[in-house]
């Protein structure tokens, strides 16, 4: 049974906790944290999810992603899920997401790293993945207008390949 700290609209912990699929009361919130790899050719790894999954069953996703559990800051919460998922050591103590979007329960925090993996060594979830694949901005696109790719807005897409060398909304020289 997986419990979650909820949090304040300022993101501040309020000495509760809730249980996956448990409704929330107005006002509280819980930390999704989404890892999205790129490699040196500008490709995303994206993920397949498991058909018998619940919720966006068989669909292609980002790198990875998880509700950070009770006890986890968001970095522990990055950390853990692409080692489960994909068997990927990866520290995110000293970073700080690139960006997070605020949705209707909680905070979605973006971690973008450029990684080369090799796809025949990692370790996938059986109960959470299929299959991995790279792949370029315009197949994603192409993959969600087909139905095969989670439906995110192609916005949060492009700004995902845009951003995925600094921080911040503004271009720096």
């Amino acid at each position: 049974m997986e419990k979650w700290d909820l949090y304040d609209q300022y993101r501040q912990k309020i000495g509760k906790q809730a249980t996956r699929g448990e409704e929330f009361e107005k006002g509280e919130f819980h930390n999704v944290i989404h890892v999205c790899i790129f490699n040196s050719k500008g490709e995303m790894l994206i993920q397949q999810r498991q058909p018998f999954k619940q919720g966006w069953s068989n669909l292609w996703d980002i790198t990875c992603g998880g509700s950070a559990v009770a006890g986890d800051t968001s970095q522990q919460a990055a950390s853990r899920e692409l080692l489960e998922e994909l068997g990927i050591h990866y520290n995110f103590d000293n970073m700080r997401p690139q960006f997070t979007i605020n949705f209707k329960r909680g905070f979605d925090d973006y971690y973008l790293i450029e990684l080369d993996v090799d796809l025949s060594e990692l370790t996938l979830q059986p109960e959470e993945v299929q299959a991995v694949k790279w792949a370029s901005q315009e197949e994603i696109f192409d993959m969600i207008e087909s139905g095969e790719f989670i439906p995110y807005y192609k916005s949060i897409i492009g700004f995902l390949f845009e951003g995925r060398y600094h921080y911040g909304s503004i271009r720096q020289p």
